[in-house]
C-alpha cells in the first residue's frame, strides 16, 4: 500500500531521534529543516550529529535506548541497525497515543516515512516512491529541484500579501491563478 503525502506542523511536535550514526544525522538535518523540538538518545555520536546538537541547542542523552522512552513523543526516529530494536520500539509505540515511529529502513516497523524533498523559503515539495526505491525519489528531487528558480521565495511572498490584502472570491482566485501561471510559464524560457 503507498503512504499517504502529508504535510505535519511540528512546532507542538516533541520528536525524539534514536541513534547517532551517519543515517541519524541525515534524518537530524532534514527534521531542523522545520523545528527544532528534537531529543537525541545514542551512546554514540558522529561529527556532524553532534555539531547539529551543539548548534541547535539540542537535548541529548549518551546511552542506550530504555523501554519507556518514547512516551511523551509524538514522533520517533528509530535510527539504529539494530532489526529487533526497531521492532520493539515500533511495538512500544503502539502502546502510547498519537506516538508516530519511523524506523529507518525498515517499512514494516514505519507509520510514516520520509520523503526525499525541496525546500526553498516556503515551498516544500516531496517526492516519494513508498519505500520501493529511495535512489528514483533522490534523482527525481534532484531534476526537479534544479528547474525552481531562486527567486521562488521572492514570488510566494508576493503572493502572500495578495492573499492578505484581496477580499476572498473568485476574481481573487483568477488573480492569484494566472500570476502563477505566468511565474511558472517563465521557468520554460530556462529549460
Amino acid at each position: 500500500m503507498a503512504y499517504f503525502p502529508a504535510f505535519i506542523k511540528l512546532d507542538s511536535i516533541d520528536i525524539l531521534i534514536v541513534g547517532g550514526g551517519y543515517i541519524a544525522s541525515e534524518k537530524l538535518e532534514h527534521l531542523l529543516d522545520f523545528t527544532k523540538n528534537i531529543t537525541v538518545i545514542a551512546p554514540k555520536l558522529d561529527a556532524n550529529m553532534k555539531k547539529m546538537i551543539d548548534d541547535n541547542s539540542l537535548p541529548y542523552e549518551n546511552r542506550i535506548y530504555k523501554k519507556a522512552d518514547i512516551k511523551s513523543f509524538g514522533v520517533v526516529i528509530v535510527a539504529v541497525d539494530d532489526i529487533p530494536l526497531q521492532e520493539e520500539i515500533f511495538k512500544e509505540a503502539k502502546t502510547y497515543p498519537n506516538c508516530l515511529v519511523n524506523s529507518v529502513d525498515s517499512v514494516n516497523y514505519c507509520d510514516f516515512i520520509f520523503p526525499s524533498y525541496i525546500k526553498k523559503d516556503d515551498l516544500t515539495i516531496a517526492v516519494s516512491t513508498s519505500g520501493s526505491s529511495p535512489a528514483m525519489a533522490k534523482h527525481l528531487r534532484r531534476y526537479l529541484q534544479n528547474l525552481i528558480p531562486d527567486s521562488i521565495g521572492d514570488f510566494l511572498r508576493k503572493m502572500k500579501d495578495y492573499r492578505k490584502t484581496m477580499p476572498k472570491g473568485k476574481e481573487r482566485m483568477e488573480f492569484l491563478d494566472k500570476k502563477a501561471q505566468d511565474y511558472i510559464s517563465t521557468w520554460n524560457k530556462k529549460i
